[in-house]
């Protein structure tokens, strides 16, 4: 059942029928969720400090989620060269994504929204009642910079560098 969720879910997001209301220069909505680490993250801590990378993904454990994942394992040097901190967001349980993290090697803070306000206020709930596939970066100010909602899970890591560059992101101190 849960395979043919998720190819439904990658079926339906290519029509991009579960496209965000939110939209570029608005606020973004402030989150405080758990991590795999057990820490928290909220979106105000980073307010002044670091541009925000917001990715969120419908299921942990499952083949999208899972090359996607391991893109920004691999290739996450290169959004480091950035001064931005980046997370993966989904709806499911902490220990769905503790699981996740640690068969993916996780190396970066994965998210957990069991309750799903958070996906519900940022927009990418969708009728499966999981997050459509859907990275937001977010300005030092708290701002959206762009929506990307065209993701491809294997190169994702590289599309998050591009993109911070062409916003123009800062270069991160240590280089």
């Amino acid at each position: 059942m849960t395979k043919i969720i998720c190819i439904l879910i990658t079926v339906f997001s290519s029509f991009n029928l579960f496209a965000t209301e939110l939209k570029v220069g608005v606020q973004a909505p402030n989150f405080r969720l758990q991590a795999t680490t057990g820490d928290y993250y909220q979106l105000s801590d980073y307010q002044g400090k670091q541009v925000v990378v917001l990715a969120w993904y419908p299921m942990a454990n499952t083949r999208g989620c899972t090359i996607e994942c391991k893109s920004l394992v691999e290739q996450g040097h290169l959004i480091r060269e950035y001064n931005t901190s980046y997370f993966m967001a989904s709806v499911d349980p902490l220990d769905d994504n503790r699981d996740f993290a640690k068969k993916t090697g996780a190396d970066f803070p994965m998210l957990s929204d069991p309750t799903k306000e958070t996906a519900k206020a940022y927009d990418v709930l969708n009728l499966f009642k999981v997050a459509s596939r859907v990275t937001f970066y977010i300005s030092k100010e708290g701002k959206i910079l762009k929506i990307d909602e065209a993701i491809n899970p294997k190169t994702a890591a590289e599309d998050i560098a591009k993109n911070l560059k062409l916003l123009n992101v800062e270069l991160a101190l240590s280089n």
